[in-house]
């Protein structure tokens, strides 16, 4: 049980508020009374308390698409000239370097990037894993790092035809086994990864329609690069979604990362199914891939999230970036409003995160959603009200200003001390296993050059 007062709370929701000076009662990880301060004190005098200060009390923050294992990229030279597209990147940067890790890099790669979610407050994520060297189990080692954390995640293993059957065969058996498995899991849930039609033949895709558990669906990206839907039209006659519709991977449990280069007719098989679309704009930046039409799938009324493809996991960045991307883009200050904005990220990523979590109400400050939420000391200068704070967000917000994160009721970060992990002694490991990660990587890029 915790009671946090004095807090100025955001609720979001429906009919979002920011009330003052108000408080919150926590009992087994969900919000069981919402009501000013003194009331709460009142009602509820011997529980533990967890004081404010005036701060801003909101819904953790949640990502929507991200890829833990990219952790070891970070400051990684690419031998020989820079790509010079998504293709070359894709063949010169990821793949080998997803060839060389471990179950030791596994999870220590998880674990800093669950230290980054802790910090910049970002209280549930999505992954998508590959290791092609470490499949069997892979995503335990991941799910244990998560637990340890106290965040809340859904995992998947992708699923390729890029290094032979055998190892298509054991990312499909490791994603049923892990959905089974995570049944027993609180925080972490599973679904079927898939990496991407230009690297699933028929064969593959056959294989993983059949072997979908009932009831799971796909998280797959499409259309991230041009080849994606240039290698679909060479196979089959058809572009990426509507190749991959025969085979029954779009429906409402199912994730199309990207979608940058789908048509008319790809986006309405993907309204028609319910799939949720995420929107990476950082990484779609950094990649030189191209803009996703968000404003016009929005306009449809389409599930549109927001993630952030393996980039830090400060999410205030990913608003900021989606909205300035697109003006500039499309030279109109009027696409990526702000509203919207908050709701891919609030609104849309929440609704997606629940369909992994039975019963669970995410997203929102409200009696009977769960505890995932943030303390942020941000002290406006104008007026702060629920129709302008997604504006405060992009103009306002930083990272550094979350002080406290909280999954379930339990407290992860007090003050911006971290309780759950132990960021140095993580950070040493994994700076004692980088190089052996890289040097390995260096050897696999060779051997494909």
């Amino acid at each position: 049980m915790l009671l946090i007062t004095n807090g100025t709370l955001v609720t979001w929701g429906q009919a979002p508020e920011i009330l003052t000076d108000h408080a919150l009662y926590i009992e087994q990880g969900v919000i069981r009374d919402i009501a000013p301060t003194a009331e709460l004190v009142g009602r509820y005098p011997q529980v533990e308390k967890l004081d404010a200060g005036g701060q801003l009390v909101m819904p953790g923050n949640i990502c929507a698409h991200t890829h833990f294992y990219g952790a070891y990229a970070r400051g990684m030279a690419i031998p020989g000239p820079a790509p010079a597209d998504f293709p070359q990147i894709l063949k010169r940067l990821w793949w080998p370097l997803d060839k060389a890790l471990d179950a030791d890099s596994v999870r220590a790669s998880a674990l800093v990037c669950l230290v980054d979610a802790v910090k910049h407050g970002t209280t549930t994520l999505i992954d998508h894993h590959a290791s092609p060297n470490f499949i069997d189990g892979s995503l335990d080692v991941i799910a244990d790092a998560i637990e340890q954390a106290g965040l809340r995640a859904v995992l998947c293993y992708e699923v390729t035809d890029r290094d032979g059957d055998e190892k298509m065969e054991a990312g499909i058996a490791e994603n049923v086994r892990f959905i089974e498995a995570s049944q027993q899991r609180t925080l972490v849930a599973g679904t079927f990864g898939l990496h991407a039609s230009l690297t699933l033949n028929d064969a593959a895709l056959r294989a993983c329609a059949d072997a979908r558990p009932t009831g799971a669906g796909f998280h797959i990206h499409v259309a991230e690069h041009e080849a994606d839907e240039e290698d679909s039209l060479k196979r089959s006659g058809k572009r990426v979604v509507q190749r991959l519709d025969e085979y029954g991977i779009w429906g409402d449990r199912t994730i199309a990362a990207h979608c940058i280069h789908i048509d008319d007719t790809e986006r309405e098989i993907l309204q028609r199914s319910g799939t949720w679309i995420t929107h990476q704009p950082r990484s779609n930046m950094n990649n030189g891939v191209g803009a996703a039409a968000i404003d016009d799938m929005l306009a449809l009324d389409m599930p549109v999230c927001l993630g952030n493809d393996g980039f830090s996991n400060n999410m205030w960045a990913e608003w900021k970036t989606a909205y300035l991307l697109h003006k500039v883009v499309h030279r109109d200050p009027r696409r990526a409003n702000g509203a919207d904005i908050a709701r891919m990220a609030m609104y849309n990523n929440a609704r997606l995160a629940e369909r992994f979590f039975d019963g669970v109400q995410l997203g929102e400050l409200s009696i009977g959603a769960v505890a995932d939420l943030i303390l942020v000391d941000y002290q406006p200068f104008t007026p702060l009200s629920a129709g302008n704070l997604p504006w405060h967000i992009l103009f306002g917000f930083e990272a550094s200003m979350i002080t406290t994160t909280i999954v379930h009721g339990r407290v992860l970060m007090r003050d911006r001390q971290l309780l759950t992990l132990d960021e140095q002694a993580i950070m040493r490991e994994a700076l004692m296993l980088a190089p052996k990660v890289w040097e390995q990587y260096t050897r696999n890029v060779t051997a494909v050059s």
